[in-house]
């Protein structure tokens, strides 16, 4: 009876450090996980309104912010975010993905944009696009006027771009080739706006 008392009062303590041991396990594993970046955390672009380009809008804006110039990381960052704004608005208007072109384009744009895939498709004209990749991109004129930021930006990209007509015959394009293509692209925001986004506002013919 004693040493069934004393293996019991054993086997108690043993039971108790067990379960500690345990739990001291499970929330190690916990604060290392959950403290743990994956990699795959999605990059953000200022100033762009569609989702992948999106940041936190700081509503309390830097007391000596310079608007009458866009120079050093605001440069980078608008370039960055001009690029992707560049490429979604090209496929955006071959799959006539209405819905992120109104993100992206002033009303006037959008209206053009609008008009030109409801023309493309009462024709019965389908257009096949493929983006490659973007070689070159610079600001080649910013300017403020009034409460309106105006960034004139020049775009070297490579594309392979099709249309076919009701029979599928190839009318414009070849799908085996990529070409240059070189687009002037102006981009507005009005400063009074709590919306910080940028719009394309005209697309400049050279």
């Amino acid at each position: 009876m004693y040493i069934y008392q004393i293996m019991s009062s054993n086997f108690g303590y043993l039971d108790i450090i067990l379960l500690g041991m345990i739990a001291g396990f499970i929330i190690l594993r916990l604060r290392s996980i959950l403290g743990r970046k994956t990699g795959h955390e999605p990059k953000a672009f200022s100033g762009f309104a569609e989702k992948e380009f999106n940041i936190p809008k700081n509503e309390t804006k830097p007391a000596n912010q310079n608007l009458e110039t866009l120079e050093g990381k605001d440069k980078k960052d608008f370039l960055r975010g001009a690029e992707i704004a560049y490429e979604t608005i090209l496929s955006s208007f071959a799959t006539g993905d209405l819905i992120k072109l109104k993100s992206l384009l002033s009303s006037n744009m959008f209206s053009n944009f609008s008009d030109a895939i409801k023309s493309r498709n009462k024709e019965g004209i389908k257009s096949e696009f493929t983006f490659i990749g973007i070689k070159e991109s610079s600001v080649e004129k910013y300017e403020k006027i009034k409460d309106n930021l105006f960034a004139t930006v020049n775009f070297v990209a490579e594309v392979i771009s099709v249309k076919k007509d009701k029979e599928n015959k190839i009318i414009e394009g070849n799908p085996d080739k990529i070409k240059f293509v070189t687009d002037s692209w102006k981009f507005t925001r009005n400063i009074k706006q709590k919306n910080p986004n940028w719009y394309l506002s005209e697309i400049i013919s050279k």
